[in-house]
């Protein structure tokens, strides 16, 4: 259940680490191979490394900003569930949904719980994998965006964070994968 008053969890070791505002970068050109990573499948009580997806499909990676189980990001709400809804067109189409997020253990697995989430999400609360994507940070938490990687793990299109185009559309993301 989202709140607006309820800050519980949100002031932790995580929000004063991305507090002050970085930008994201582009440094991902087109064409290449993105960084492996291993985090925890929080939905399917897994771990999943990256390089599993390499040669067998292409992946989405949705990073995503969830401040706290019950503080979500107002432009990546209806982007989670609109991502959610669609998992099943994905899926039909081959592709597989990782979506990432800076909560802790305990806050994904509520997150999961209450939205119901049937893709996985998987929680990298010390922001490396944020990082190492380069897609930014602002008031507590690391900035959205949208990686297409074809089945080699190759980069195909990227979507960075504006306040102009917060996240890239469900038509987008499965025009990218064609």
């Amino acid at each position: 259940m989202l709140t607006s008053t309820d800050f519980t969890g949100l002031f932790n070791e995580r929000f004063f680490r991305n507090i002050l505002p970085i930008p994201a970068t582009d440094t991902l050109k087109l064409g290449m191979e993105t960084p492996d990573f291993k985090l925890s499948d929080i939905t399917n009580n897994r771990v999943l490394k990256l390089s599993d997806f390499k040669g067998k499909q292409p992946v989405l990676l949705a990073f995503t900003r969830i401040f706290t189980e019950k503080q979500y990001c107002p432009f990546c709400y209806p982007h989670i569930q609109a991502l959610n809804e669609n998992y099943t067109q994905f899926k039909n189409q081959g592709i597989e949904i990782l979506l990432i997020t800076s909560t802790d253990k305990k806050q994904s697995q509520i997150v999961v719980k209450d939205l119901g989430l049937k893709m996985p999400l998987l929680n990298d609360p010390s922001c490396h994998v944020f990082r190492t994507y380069q897609v930014g940070q602002a008031l507590g938490a690391p900035l959205p965006a949208q990686f297409v990687l074809d089945e080699n793990g190759k980069l195909l299109y990227r979507h960075l964070f504006s306040f102009f185009n917060h996240n890239a559309s469900i038509e987008e993301l499965l025009e990218r994968f064609k």
